[in-house]
């Protein structure tokens, strides 16, 4: 037996939920029912008093609704304003300690060098963990590369949905993915050192980059050969998505060669669940 072919499109309504839609599944006791009740009430109407005690109410409820809006509207901005000054400091605040992490860092890593340049076998562990460091962004980098500018459409050329001219996270997650299929040997975004365990997430209307709030543009920073990389990634799946949005929504989207870009190291990661992996014979 062959099963009659169902043409009706994804979403339609099924017979059964059609007729009760329209009703013809409804029992005809309870029709008559209902049309009776409907034939014998009397019109119900309200006299010239109910209806203006009516409007009166309803003035009232208005007019106290605007008043507690127009008392909530300062309440609200100076609100508001109190908490971007605080993320403003806090941000400040931040910065300075990150400022002084990285001197710090520097310092011990200067004080390190010293030592193990005393000995052989010192030289040797120090080009060891200068290859670890590289390999982990935890030291800084610089050389030739490529620069990936993302940012939101003017608001001149924007899109009639507003939203769709925004750079998102996902958007940026695409593009570094991009680059590292390209063959980039270090990434940064707005001078933040990606590694393997950074994350690039939103919240609210911020972009996150390793749990930092960036604004645009954003300017995504790969070193290696220019050339290769311009290669690898013209075409790619990255490449025309981002494309795409600036052809439909007016999002900027510019590449262009660097031969003196550097990026600062991301620091030591921290391994939470992570152990060296056992020697041949052990």
């Amino acid at each position: 037996m062959i099963a009659r072919r169902d043409d009706r499109r994804p979403g339609a309504s099924t017979p059964l939920l059609a007729d009760l839609l329209a009703g013809k599944l409804l029992d005809p006791g309870y029709a008559e029912a209902a049309a009776r009740r409907a034939a014998s009430a009397p019109p119900r109407r309200l006299r010239g008093p109910g209806v203006l005690l009516v409007l009166l109410l309803a003035g009232i409820l208005i007019a106290v609704a605007g008043a507690q809006a127009r008392r909530g509207e300062p309440v609200a901005a100076e609100q508001r304003a109190r908490l971007i000054d605080e993320i403003h400091a806090r941000t400040a605040e931040t910065d300075g300690l990150q400022d002084r992490v990285d001197r710090l860092r520097a310092r011990t890593e200067r004080s390190r060098a010293a030592a193990l340049a005393r000995s052989d076998e010192g030289r040797r562990v120090r080009g060891r963990l200068a290859g670890a460091g590289a390999a982990a962004a935890a030291l800084p980098a610089e050389g030739a590369g490529i620069v990936v500018t993302l940012a939101d459409a003017p608001p001149a050329a924007r899109h009639p949905a507003a939203e769709s001219g925004r750079v998102y996270d996902q958007d940026l997650q695409v593009l570094v993915n991009g680059l590292w299929a390209a063959g980039a040997e270090a990434i940064g975004v707005n001078g933040r050192r990606l590694t393997s365990t950074t994350a690039i997430r939103a919240a609210g209307e911020a972009i996150l980059v390793d749990y930092r709030p960036l604004t645009g543009p954003y300017a995504v920073t790969a070193l290696g050969d220019p050339d290769g990389l311009r290669d690898a990634l013209e075409g790619s799946p990255a490449d025309r998505r981002l494309a795409a949005l600036r052809d439909r929504y007016g999002i900027r989207y510019e590449v262009h060669r660097t031969s003196g870009a550097r990026l600062p190291g991301a620091g030591t990661l921290r391994l939470r669940y992570a152990a060296p992996a056992p020697q041949d014979g052990q």
